[in-house]
Order: C-alpha cells, then structure tokens, then sequence
C-alpha cells in the first residue's frame, strides 16, 4: 500500500525484517523437535538459536536479495544466507521440509498479527459508537428509507445500529482468525515422508497456531478466502457509515458532519466548502478491501497438490488488504468520535412535511375505528399528498374532512402526532445492543 493509506504497525508485519524473523523461527524450532527425536544433532540445533539468532537489518536483507537474483528462489536465498551465519551445522537446517511449509506457515502468522491489530482497531471503533449512541440516544431525528422522509427514529440508534454491526464484524474476525492460525510442516505434498509430525506439532505450539490436519503441499486456500471475505464484509461495514454520514452531511440534510479543523480548507475554488473528505475516502478504501476477496476466493482452486497461482496474488493482497482495512477502521473511529451535530437542522426537518411521518398512525386508528384497510389507507394518502402538493399541516387537513372525523374526532387524532411514541422502545433495543457490550 501507498503510505498515504499506511499505519506503522500494521506495516511492519509485512516488512521483510518481520517475515525473514518469523521464516528464522520456524527454521529454529523445526531443528528442536528434530534434535529432541534425535534427527540431527542437539549441538546442531543450539548453534542455529546461537549464531543465526540475529536482527534482519539492512544489510541481511540486502544479502539475502542479492542471493536471490542468482538463485531466483526466496526460500533458498534465506537458507543460503543463514547458513553463512550457523556454518558448518546449517546443513541440518530445513531437514525434511519444503518452501511452503516454511511460505504458508509464516503466513498464517503474519494474518494473525494482522487479526490481532484489526481486533484491536474493532475495540476502539465499537467504544466510540457506544459513546456517541449513549450520547444521543433519545435525539430524535428523521429515518427515511428510498432517501424519502419515513418515520422518525434517534441518532443514538443510527450509531447503536452500526455498534451492533461491528460487534458481528468482531465475531466473524476472531473466527477467521482462528480459521486461519494454521501450520504446515509436512513435506513435499504433504506426506510426512521426510519429516515426523511432531516436528509440526512442536513449531505450530512454538507459534502459537494449531495444526493443519491434511495439507497437500500447501495449506488449504478455503481457509484464506474465508479470512479476507470476512475482512471485504467488514469492509462493507465501513462504507455502509461512511454512506450514512455523507448523506447527513448533504446541504439539503446537514444533520451531522465530518469535524472540520481550523485552517482546513475545502475547496481550491470555493471558500465556502466543507466536504466530507473522509467518508468519502472510506467509500473508496473499502472497495479496495472488498476487490481482494475476488482473487482470494479464486486461490482456492489450485492444481493438484499444489501450483503457485496463489502465490503473487497473496504477495499483495495480504499486505494491501490487511493495512487498508486497518487504516479504514481507524479513519472511521476519528469519523464517528467527532461527529459534530446540528440540533437546529434535525428539528428542522422533522418539520419539514407536515406530519407525514404520523400517516400510519392515522390509518391504525382509522382501521381500530372500524375502517377497511383499503379505505383507511386511501382517506390519508388523500391528505397526505395534498401536504406534499400544497404544503399545510396532515393534523389540519384531517380535521377538516368529515369522513375522517366521524371515525376518529379531533381530540382523538392530536395524540396520534406524539413523536414519544418512537422512543418508547429505544431503551429495550439499547439493551439489546449494548447487552454484555
């Protein structure tokens, strides 16, 4: 990813400082559980750990390119390089095993430092949107639906309605990433011909993964479309908000925008302009995210026991998927934390129609009264599209049409307009939401 879009963290699990630390330690641990069954030599495995346990810098990373561009093959070039360091027992390093053992394996962890860095981007995400719920849980606001005035809801449970969306997006990340914390040192296709299973047991227990029951030559690529569909869901998850506060933010709405910073500027042409710059930028972000799944989901499909169709696809999306999505959700927790809103223009628009928004309770009541359906619904779309056409009050316009008022009298219909009637439950979906949250 461009570093525009880069968090340092997330970054430095895909750095080759971290990828060639982690290659090492499978390596190393690998030559214990040999040593221990009695393989190779325990002298051997100790010198590994004591002359090959050094920091990937510059000009180990630089050597190991270097062997690279003659070898042309990553794996060989980092054995080559280690044993220059280990000497004469590196010859007992990699017994049994093959690139993938040590490619997917380090994979699998560099995904869950990457999970484990999105879990905690979810955190500070969720506590704001609980904030701002509780915040505003009774600031009663316009819902609409097809972009058209509906009836009303609260701001607090715009933002308790994305809470409880990212609480699943949590649930769904720590199963994919449980999914996908899996090890492979099994061989050339998987066998265990020239290796003992122990030696995976023992490596997946050093790293903190579980074993993968059957790998080919590779782990399964179900496993990694589950993992980078969950973060495209997610992904979703930030562009559904982001769509929320951009149609807020509208001139025509303006019940909420982006905080704007003293000496930003909007426009290069126009002064006046306040845009929302970073939910649009999220709009975009997640597209990214989501067009990562495609190729991961496509991965699964692989020749035999294996090929490297899958290999320069996860080259990018793993590094690109993880750091935009990680990037994202922190854009979108600033977003959510600053909110500035405008009670003037809520109340404002809650105005704005008349009293449409109270129709349906006109026609529940006109039905209680003994009316059709049919004809209930015709007498207060009759009115109502009369307060679209004509403008006027729907309360007025009911009060004058007998029709109406032989059913349901004046003194009947006024309670009918009580915005309290959309709050009452507020507090039962609260507890719903923000149950054990």
């Amino acid at each position: 990813m461009i570093p525009r879009y880069t968090r340092e963290r997330m970054a430095a699990i895909w750095a080759p400082e971290n990828r060639f630390r982690i290659w090492f330690e499978i390596e190393a641990h690998a030559c214990d559980a040999l040593a221990e069954l009695g393989v190779i030599p325990q002298a051997a495995a100790r010198a590994v750990w004591e002359k090959g346990n050094k920091p990937y810098t510059a000009e180990r990373i630089a050597r190991i390119d270097a062997i690279e561009a003659e070898v042309r093959h990553d794996v060989i070039a980092f054995l080559t390089e280690l044993s220059e360091h280990v000497g004469e027992p590196a010859r007992f390093i990699h017994q049994g095993m093959t690139s993938s053992d040590v490619l997917d394996t380090c994979l699998a962890v560099q995904l869950t430092q990457a999970a484990d860095l999105l879990l905690e981007d979810l955190e500070g995400l969720l506590a704001a949107l609980k904030a701002r719920a509780q915040e505003h849980k009774m600031t009663v606001c316009m819902g609409r639906s097809h972009g058209i005035h509906a009836e009303p809801v609260t701001l607090g449970l715009k933002f308790a309605g994305f809470h409880a969306e990212f609480h699943r997006a949590r649930a769904r990340l720590q199963a994919a990433r449980q999914d996908i914390a899996t090890c492979a040192i099994s061989g050339a296709v998987g066998t265990f011909a020239n290796i003992d299973p122990r030696v995976e047991a023992h490596v997946a227990h050093q790293l903190g993964l579980s074993v993968e029951p059957l790998s080919t030559q590779v782990i399964p690529r179900d496993r990694h479309a589950a993992f980078f569909s969950t973060l495209a869901v997610i992904a979703s998850s930030v562009e559904r908000a982001a769509v929320e506060v951009r149609h807020l933010q509208r001139t025509e709405v303006g019940e909420a925008e982006e905080a704007f910073a003293k000496g930003q500027k909007g426009s290069s042409a126009m002064p006046h302009k306040r845009n929302p710059v970073l939910s649009e930028n999220l709009t975009g972000l997640a597209r990214m995210v989501r067009a990562y799944a495609l190729p991961a989901l496509e991965n699964v499909a692989l020749w035999h026991e294996r090929d490297i169709s899958h290999s320069a696809v996860e080259r990018m999306i793993g590094p690109d998927a993880t750091v935009t999505l990680d990037f994202a959700l922190v854009r979108l927790t600033s977003v959510m934390a600053n909110l500035v809103v405008h009670p003037k223009a809520i109340e404002r628009n809650i105005a704005m129609t008349g009293g449409l928004m109270f129709s349906q309770r006109v026609l529940l009541a006109l039905t209680q009264a003994g009316v059709s359906r049919e004809d209930a619904y015709r007498l207060v779309q009759r009115h109502a599209m009369a307060v679209w056409d004509e403008g006027g009050t729907l309360l007025e316009r009911l009060k004058a049409d007998p029709e109406v008022t032989a059913k349901v009298p004046p003194a009947a219909l006024e309670p009918l307009f009580d915005l309290s009637v959309h709050t009452r439950h507020v507090d039962t979906i609260f507890q719903r939401v923000f149950a054990g949250a």
